[in-house]
């Protein structure tokens, strides 16, 4: 190869001096006898004079760059040499070069620096720098290390030294130490500055409750007047925030039993409640937390369906779903027949599934007191309020269609949805009757189990029925107890407490109120010593109440489940398990039927139906002795009794009289026939009487004669 176009214009590099080693060494440290006897002189730049630089390299004013454009601006002095880590300022001048023209700056790229560059320099020359010059202790400036070095830098205002020390191997561990310690000690501040912030913010207390009194005309314009949702929803949160910490946020002069009184206004007029049935619910929880149950109470539980495990699987219909379209999963862990609808394309009600059976829509809920019940195959189980039939077939799908269901529901038209879904589902073992289920001791007992679903004031399903926000009153709170007491002794008195298996009751309703669930179960647990509450065996749900509002409640009440929308999205629900571990005695049951056949019955009268013992227990109803009723007497009640009744199903009384009169009207033809019978009968008897005694006259005539 040829000498190259940069060689051939600038010429070799300078040498360099004997005089610039010995400075450096002198400088360094170093004994000046070690110093080369004779630097090569063989390079020069044809443009540059032969004054040899203090480095070994020449500066321009106007230095060109790497691509060989000039840029017009004044070079920076040259990087000071370095020994051990150690920089050194050179006050020797550097003189400027000035390119002859336009092609001595051409880009040192395209060229390259040939082959032949360095082939003046002589082996054993080479040998010498390459002890002193490049593998040296340092002592001799490197511009491409100063310049990588340079680079390294992280601003402007670092020194060499700094640069240099974060770039040194031996402080690589120190200076990563030290920069987590910096970001941690940032951390630090900011978190610092986030719980100062949060502490002023805390510190501010919220104005919620209005100081004016307002006057009627005010009021009364304010109640016409549409309310605003957003003020009221950041009042609701502001009281919660100061009934959370009351000594620190309450304003002054202001009680607790304001900001509460204040948060139940709110609610009432935020979510469309009635004042008592606020109250009522607000009760039961703290303050947040039963802001999160009205919250959860606007909002749809998700759709579950229950698997009719007696004509499918759950993975069968799982996958026959999918392929219609259906977005699910199953309801949870603790469920192995439900699953959670999510998105459907089609019905859930009109599917083939359906339609054959395999499925049934019903609440997640709804599964909870069947499997605290765990009826066993063969066994004689009562359900005592069925309708719709979702917990009947479950039982029936549980006991594999072995032992027998009893499926009682006093209403007959909701019988008819029960006993559609009892075929639908293809449950064999299961009896419908009708009955009031108070009285069902008397109509039958002895079984084995018992579910009681009882009638309820529906709390629980608020996001189902929101017309319960408002219709529920304080009377509705004392008839529904005392109808679900009633209910309760009736099903712990048709248990069987000898029975080998079960003797086992389950009351559940969909409530979350006290008055519809602790009370009863302490009520009953009073009123039939004979039982105890066992655990349900669930594998979630909070504790009952064991006091409330001053109310004390037996320990054993920890042993029954509550469920909240808000706590496990499912409907409000309350399930208890009792054990009944003997009979019932007979002192305990009261003989209410004997004495209300005696004394007359209105409408309006209180009826008390209180469950009696078999009769095999009560003395005075083993004498089967109907003499002593006077029935001319007891018609006139038996009458009232019957137009009561038609006036309860919405029937006129006074047809009850129609037969009446045609009966009359047949009885008195009857007895206007019989006589004018007996009539012609005795006309018939007198002639022939006659005819006797008159040949019994012509007969002695003529003996005589």
């Amino acid at each position: 190869m040829g000498v190259g176009r940069r060689m051939r214009k600038q010429g070799p590099p300078e040498p360099l001096s004997e005089e610039h080693f010995a400075r450096l060494k002198r400088k360094a440290g170093l004994p000046v006898d070690d110093v080369p006897a004779e630097a090569p002189n063989k390079k020069k730049r044809k443009t540059a004079t032969p004054t040899p630089k203090a480095n070994g390299a020449a500066t321009k004013k106007n230095a060109p760059k790497s691509n060989g454009k000039s840029n017009g601006v004044k070079a920076a002095p040259a990087p000071a040499l370095k020994q051990n880590g150690r920089s050194t300022k050179s006050t020797a001048k550097k003189p400027v070069l000035e390119p002859e023209s336009d092609e001595d700056l051409s880009d040192g790229l395209g060229d390259g620096l040939s082959g032949d560059e360095f082939s003046g320099l002589e082996g054993d020359e080479m040998d010498v720098l390459g002890d002193d010059f490049i593998g040296s202790d340092g002592s001799v400036y490197d511009s491409d290390v100063e310049r990588n070095e340079r680079r390294a830098m992280f601003s402007e205002d670092e020194d060499d030294s700094d640069a240099e020390e974060k770039l040194t191997a031996a402080n690589i561990v120190g200076l990563s130490r030290k920069l987590d310690e910096q970001q941690a000690q940032e951390e630090a501040e900011a978190q610092a500055e986030l719980e100062e912030a949060a502490l002023q913010t805390n510190i501010e207390r919220p104005h919620v409750i209005d100081d004016e009194e307002e006057d009627d005309l005010a009021l009364k314009t304010k109640a016409l007047l549409a309310p605003d949702l957003q003020l009221l929803r950041t009042r609701i949160t502001d009281t919660i925030r100061v009934l959370d910490d009351f000594a620190n946020l309450a304003e002054e002069d202001r009680s607790r039993a304001e900001y509460t009184a204040q948060l139940l206004k709110d609610i009432c007029a935020y979510y469309g409640y009635s004042e008592y049935l606020a109250e009522k619910l607000l009760n039961l929880f703290p303050a947040r937390e039963a802001f999160a149950f009205f919250e959860a109470n606007e909002t749809a539980r998700p759709v579950v369906i229950r698997t009719n495990t007696l004509r499918t699987h759950r993975r069968d219909l799982a996958q026959a779903l999918i392929n219609r379209g259906v977005t699910l999963e199953p309801v949870g862990k603790w469920s192995k027949v439900g699953l959670q609808i999510f998105e459907s394309n089609v019905p859930l009600g009109a599917t083939p599934e359906y339609l054959a059976g395999h499925y049934i829509l019903q609440a997640a809920s709804s599964f909870l007191p069947v499997m605290a019940l765990g009826p066993q195959e063969g066994e004689r189980v009562l359900d005592m309020a069925a309708a719709p039939g979702g917990k009947t077939t479950h039982m029936a799908a549980m006991m594999k269609n072995t032992g027998c269901v009893f499926a009682n529901d006093p209403s007959k038209a909701r019988a008819k949805g029960l006993i559609g879904n009892i075929h639908r589902l293809g449950a064999r073992n299961v009896i419908v009757c009708n009955y009031d289920a108070r009285e069902f001791p008397r109509v039958m007992g002895g079984f084995d189990r018992v579910l009681l679903d009882a009638p309820c004031s529906g709390t629980g399903v608020i996001a189902k029925d929101a017309s319960v926000k408002t219709n529920k009153d304080e009377k509705d709170f004392m008839i529904l107890p005392h109808t679900q007491k009633q209910l309760i002794l009736a099903a712990i008195d048709s248990v069987n407490h000898a029975s080998k298996t079960g003797g086992y009751l389950v009351y559940s309703t969909c409530s979350v109120t006290v008055e519809e669930n602790e009370q009863v179960v302490q009520y009953a647990l009073n009123k039939r010593p004979n039982v105890k509450l066992v655990s349900t065996e669930l594998p979630f749900g909070k504790e009952g109440f064991t006091s409330f509002m001053g109310k004390k409640f037996d320990p054993s009440l920890r042993l029954t489940r509550r469920y909240y929308p808000h706590t496990y999205n499912v409907d409000g629900f309350f399930v208890a398990k009792f054990q009944k571990v003997g009979p019932t005695p007979a002192n305990l049951v009261k003989d209410k039927p004997a004495q209300g056949a005696s004394a007359p019955q209105t409408e309006e009268e209180v009826v008390d139906k209180t469950p009696i013992a078999n009769d095999k227990d009560v003395p005075s109803q083993v004498k089967d002795d109907f003499g002593g009723f006077d029935n001319d007497e007891d018609e006139k009640y038996i009458e009232r009794a019957k137009r009561n009744a038609m006036r309860k199903r919405g029937l006129d009384p006074k047809a009850l009289d129609k037969p009446k009169a045609n009966g009359s009207a047949g009885k008195k033809d009857e007895s206007k026939t019989k006589d004018e019978g007996k009539t012609k009968d005795e006309g018939k008897a007198k002639p022939e009487s006659k005819a006797k005694k008159s040949e019994g006259k012509s007969k002695s005539k003529k003996k005589s004669s």
